[in-house]
């Protein structure tokens, strides 16, 4: 672009420093992960420090396109984000803007591919229902799992969940206990615990407070959404992201996390269900088959059956249906949990699932995860149901 509207006149603008400017503001914005809580904040900085910028060059590169280009599309950001003109500003000096407490700004998790920053790999797991898991290699389970069970347990960040039965005489459980423990991590923050239960579901850690470190940096804190039933945990010093909700008499959890530190645990801490998925022992689909329980003996896709929980299979569909439009794995585990429990709140669990997907895994194009047109599972290693013309339900799987 500057070559094209250079025109040969490149000689009068060669003291503008608006590619400077340019150069800086993409060096301070690159880093920043739309996911996190503060991401309009910093943003806001780097529009005004560019701003700031290209105010000091106004007279070099008066007569200059891309400078007027550049005024022009801060004034559009600014608006966007619903910036003030007047407020902090980055240093367009990296160095003096390394902050050892934001994990997006560390120079040690970026590669170096010809003098280049790569941003870090973000990986992403959930577990909802009675209960769906969702590893963070996109793997997607159903599972007995009663008891306690470690979800993540690495050197940054331990979580434990505890799932009870949901119907007496079944198999399938949920979750009412969660335990997120914050490792202590250099100046950034001591250990904190947080631990969540049914109607129990706190805005605060275990010792009282909100946030870890020096409260200023807001390198890791909680953020209550709706009261007693959403809550949100911003680790910025590790890049983590936690999401748990309560719906109904049960709890939701979804993680963002940092791959290299996904990866940083000892061979002791293997058992992770969200890293290494279910044992076979505790797996309730099999080979991608997952078994709808009904009263009666097996019956094709589509036979008026009344299961226990009350729910027929056209009414289950079409509640779900109300919910998501769309009959991906969260529309088929909401179908299966109401045909399970006949609790109608596990539409509103599978629901909101897949808006913790939408707004925490980072491939746009993995949000949704599919049947496939044959029995052998969906997706690439995402196993969950066959087709629906070679599903059968199947009462003996659960009862």
């Amino acid at each position: 672009l500057l070559s094209v509207l250079c025109l040969g006149d490149c000689q009068l603008h060669t003291s503008c420093g608006i590619q400077k400017c340019t150069t800086d503001f993409v060096s301070l914005t690159s880093h920043l992960n739309a996911a996190l809580e503060d991401f309009d904040l910093e943003f806001c900085k780097a529009l005004r420090a560019y701003s700031v910028c290209t105010y000091r060059n106004s007279k070099a590169c008066r007569g200059n396109l891309v400078y007027h280009s550049a005024v022009l599309g801060i004034s559009d950001l600014m608006t966007q984000r619903n910036c003030t003109k007047d407020g902090p500003t980055s240093s367009t000096s990296l160095e003096m803007t390394h902050d050892p407490c934001n994990y997006g700004g560390h120079t040690e998790v970026t590669e170096h591919r010809g003098g280049e920053k790569t941003p870090p790999t973000y990986l992403f797991c959930g577990l909802f229902g009675d209960p769906h898991l969702r590893t963070f290699k996109d793997h997607f389970q159903t599972c007995k799992v009663e008891g306690a069970w470690p979800l993540i347990d690495n050197n940054y960040l331990s979580v434990q969940v505890t799932n009870v039965p949901v119907v007496p005489g079944s198999s399938a459980t949920a979750t009412k206990k969660i335990t997120v423990i914050f490792k202590s991590y250099q100046d950034c923050t001591d250990q904190k615990v947080y631990q969540a239960m049914t109607d129990d579901l706190p805005a605060a850690f275990v010792d009282g407070t909100t946030s870890g470190g020096d409260g200023n940096s807001r390198s890791l804190h909680i953020v209550e959404k709706v009261s007693g039933k959403y809550i949100e945990m911003h680790a910025r010093y590790i890049g983590t992201t936690v999401y748990i909700r309560q719906l109904g008499h049960y709890l939701t959890l979804a993680i963002r996390m940092p791959q290299e530190l996904v990866m940083a645990y000892e061979e002791s801490q293997d058992l992770q269900l969200c890293v290494n998925g279910c044992p076979s022992s505790e797996r309730i689909d099999h080979s991608g088959h997952l078994p709808l329980p009904v009263m009666g003996k097996l019956l094709p896709w589509g036979a008026a059956a009344h299961p226990l929980s009350g729910y027929t299979l056209e009414t289950a569909t079409t509640k779900c249906h109300e919910k998501m439009l769309v009959k991906d794995i969260y529309f088929y585990s909401c179908v299966f949990d109401l045909l399970t429990t006949g609790d109608a709140n596990f539409t509103a669990a599978a629901h909101s699932a897949l808006q913790d997907v939408e707004a925490l895994h980072p491939s746009k194009e993995h949000w949704h995860i599919f049947p496939r047109s044959g029995g052998g599972g969906v997706g690439r290693d995402r196993k969950f149901f066959v087709s629906l013309g070679f599903l059968c339900l199947i009462f003996v799987a659960y009862f």
